[in-house]
């Protein structure tokens, strides 16, 4: 039973996202494989280079092929008020493996915004989707972008920018392939001479398995995703007769012997307390943490987002007498958690009445998750910057 109540949306969202049902809708095929031809006319492409001005920081993008053969490219975003060196962040987006790319309105305002927000080079990859190519060619196509910028950064980035200070991020699909990206960047790290890798950026991360978790159960009725839409995706992404608990979609299911040794990064983890993929979300935490991971979570779970974000267990530290907010029953409560923090250097007051964050709702720049993602994310990316 869904007992999280809907969230009440502006009208430009509602708008948004009653747009982006009707696409899907009559672009998807009745085995669940997307009409491409149908799906084009109606997707809302950017083109580049172009300039942007957000809060007073001119940004310009510009495209740069990597393969053609394979439509592999990325675009960059560059911000122009900045004395650098900057530092880089990596991105692929969402969109289920089978959709969407760096050129898509809402990935390109996204990414737009985190290079003048963080005064950082963005490079969005545009790889190849599903199904017609499966895993794991958006994974090679991941690794293989970043190794063409560990070799070839100088050619087509033309500020200063520190390479060993870079940042691996996605959202949803995105972040799944930055995790498997990084894993891969890490058991190969000799194949880079130059690009080191600072932390990792998984926004809302796109996990599963067989078993169905009480997240997805009870969020049966909210924006975006749904439980019958993460079994379409995985079942065009997945090798022809592989089940959700594939390595690729169930990360931590084959033991942690082998993860335990890498040289990962710390990683930033954003779960929404509307999102179905949550308690996915919430064991992948736990699961690097228990490898000895450094992991930085920032939850809203009624859109509340922390500052100095740092691990869960800092909450029962403070004041152990009081639960986690994740665990309130209602917005109420939430608002007693919170002033108790009220006046603490080390918490923001950031509450929001609608529990808004629901799947992807951080790429939708009218909602306040957009605002706090920022937030997060600069704080997360400067503490690594300067700790490096």
């Amino acid at each position: 039973m869904n007992n999280m109540k809907s969230p009440s949306l502006p009208l430009l969202t509602r708008l948004k996202l009653l747009l982006l049902h009707l696409i899907e809708y009559i672009s998807s095929r009745s085995d669940g494989t997307i009409n491409r031809r149908l799906f084009n006319l109606f997707h809302l492409k950017t083109s580049a280079p172009a300039k942007k001005c957000i809060n007073n920081v001119h940004v310009s993008t510009s495209d740069v092929v990597i393969d053609p053969s394979r439509n592999l490219w990325l675009r960059l975003f560059t911000p122009a008020r900045a004395t650098g060196p900057l530092p880089l962040i990596v991105y692929f987006h969402g969109g289920g493996f089978n959709k969407y790319g760096p050129d898509t309105v809402y990935f390109d305002d996204m990414c737009s915004h985190l290079a003048a927000r963080l005064l950082a080079v963005v490079a969005s990859v545009n790889y190849r989707i599903a199904p017609e190519h499966r895993y794991p060619s958006q994974y090679e196509d991941g690794f293989d972008a970043l190794k063409f910028i560990d070799q070839r950064h100088n050619d087509f980035i033309y500020v200063n920018t520190d390479v060993r200070k870079c940042f691996i991020g996605g959202d949803s699909a995105g972040a799944n392939i930055a995790h498997h990206v990084t894993v891969r960047a890490a058991e190969q790290a000799d194949q880079f001479s130059q690009l080191r890798i600072a932390g990792m950026l998984a926004l809302q991360p796109f996990f599963g398995g067989e078993e169905r978790t009480d997240s997805e159960l009870r969020l049966t009725k909210v924006p975006v995703l749904s439980v019958h839409a993460t079994d379409a995706y995985w079942r065009e992404f997945l090798p022809e007769g592989a089940d959700r608990n594939h390595p690729a979609a169930h990360v931590f299911a084959s033991g942690d012997e082998q993860f335990r040794n890498l040289d990962f990064p710390a990683s930033l983890v954003v779960v929404g307390g509307n999102d179905p993929l949550q308690d996915w979300d919430r064991r992948y935490v736990e699961w690097l943490k228990g490898c000895g991971k450094r992991v930085v979570v920032a939850e809203y779970p009624y859109a509340v987002g922390f500052n100095k974000y740092a691990l869960d267990s800092k909450v029962s530290s403070v004041a152990p007498e009081f639960k986690h907010p994740s665990q309130y029953d209602d917005g109420l409560d939430v608002l007693k958690f919170i002033d108790l923090y009220e006046g603490r250097s080390d918490w923001d007051r950031r509450y929001v009445e609608n529990p808004n964050a629901f799947h992807a709702s951080y790429a939708l720049l009218e909602l306040p998750e957009f605002a706090l993602l920022l937030d997060d994310v600069t704080n997360f990316d400067r503490e690594q910057v300067n700790s490096n």
